[in-house]
């Protein structure tokens, strides 16, 4: 193309389906195929109405091919020109504009597809039932104002501000739906909503941590939740080994002894410098043969998208939040110290290495020289059963 010229049809199908990069990509004439940050696809018409310079959507790559947008291009750019109002044109063609209710709904069904989780999908929309709909649902998706938003998040900013913050981002998702529908203009009223809302309070300095008698449904949801196999494991590694992130998501194939059935991890990856060694359950084992599988030639038991690097740091939180728990991978260690405290007989001694809990009595500490390894493995054993069926299973209790 000649230096300085505007491109024409640049865009081919195959281009649009395989482009997943955030940015614009200008097919000519004023179309561009807009990728969000989240990996969705929409079309956005950039034109001259009345003088002024305009951006209108034209629906989601869902719902509108390639071809289809450069015709509605097409047709929005000669009402322009003709001295015409493209967004008027389109909402009278449109005759009824949906309430914030009949959006949300839509929105709704129109991820269905790719939620896999049931119950995310069940939670993304009750959220909204229970604290948008009555607020403001019955208004004109293109109506909806700031007030109307922040209305809706005060009454629960402070008391379930986790679950606020949730709502507030599907409120926003689906006003940018109505955007790009056509049928509203301008800001998405709940983009600066929250300088209008009180500081909520600082997070406790304690790791939430979920309490151990919903473990065994946790994960039995992790198992079947669709995130990426390694991370599935990974998480589910973690909590079985009750370690501590950065110890799991840096263990290294080398640091596994199959035949002892013994993870023993370096003393420079430990957070009280001192070598500690892992009994690992049957589950455990299982676990790590199936990672095998998926780690080729990685050195790591759970690499990220290159071979040669772990996962992220913050991959159990994202897996987190997609389950939409309030709970951190660090609490799960306060799971498995509850649970053994509350429902077994173990010493407190067994507890506390099975964390690598250094001994706050130094004297005791230069005298005690053994890590109760084959005490250790028996409670590591109890607490795979537990998560495996709580209600199902007995756990010895030490006398």
């Amino acid at each position: 193309m000649p230096k300085g010229a505007h491109p024409k049809n640049a865009l081919t199908a195959v281009k649009v389906r395989n482009e997943n990069k955030p940015g614009r990509y200008a097919d000519g004439n004023g179309l561009y195929l807009v990728v969000d940050p989240s990996g969705a696809k929409r079309w956005l018409l950039r034109t001259v109405v009345h003088g002024r310079r305009r951006d209108i959507g034209l629906g989601s790559l869902r719902l509108i091919s390639l071809a289809q947008a450069r015709e509605q291009a097409q047709e929005m750019r000669h009402i322009a020109r003709s001295g015409g109002d493209p967004l008027v044109e389109r909402r009278k063609q449109n005759q009824t504009i949906p309430s914030f209710e009949e959006a949300a709904l839509l929105v709704h069904e129109s991820y269905r597809g790719s939620w896999r989780n049931q119950k995310h999908r069940q939670q993304w929309i009750n959220t909204l039932k229970q604290h948008v709909f009555p607020v403001f649902g019955s208004k004109r998706v293109d109506q909806v104002e700031p007030a109307n938003v922040l209305h809706a998040l005060s009454q629960i900013w402070l008391t379930k501000p986790e679950t606020a913050r949730r709502v507030k981002q599907r409120i926003g998702t689906i006003l940018d739906w109505a955007k790009a529908s056509g049928f509203r203009d301008g800001e998405n009223p709940a983009a600066g909503v929250i300088k209008g809302l009180p500081k909520q309070p600082a997070k406790q300095r304690h790791h939430a941590a979920l309490p151990y008698r919903q473990i065994e449904g946790f994960v039995k949801e992790l198992r079947s939740s669709d995130v990426s196999p390694t991370t599935r494991l990974a998480f589910e590694f973690l909590i079985l080994t009750a370690c501590r992130t950065s110890e799991v998501l840096k263990a290294r194939w080398d640091e596994i002894d199959f035949d002892a059935k013994i993870w023993t991890v370096p003393s420079d990856r430990m957070k009280g410098s001192r070598e500690h060694r892992v009994p690992l359950s049957d589950r455990c084992l299982a676990i790590l043969r199936e990672a095998r599988l998926l780690a080729g030639d990685s050195p790591y038991l759970f690499p990220g998208r290159s071979a040669n690097k772990p996962l992220s740091n913050m991959v159990f939180l994202m897996v987190l939040r997609r389950m939409e728990r309030e709970a951190t991978a660090h609490g799960f260690r306060s799971t498995f110290r509850d649970w053994a405290s509350e429902c077994t007989g173990f010493p407190r001694d067994v507890c506390e290495m099975a964390l690598a809990h250094t001994i706050p009595n130094k004297a005791e500490a230069a005298y005690r020289r053994g890590d109760l390894l084959e005490k250790r493995r028996e409670l590591m054993e109890a607490w795979a059963n537990f998560c495996e069926a709580a209600s199902d299973n007995v756990v010895p209790m030490r006398v």
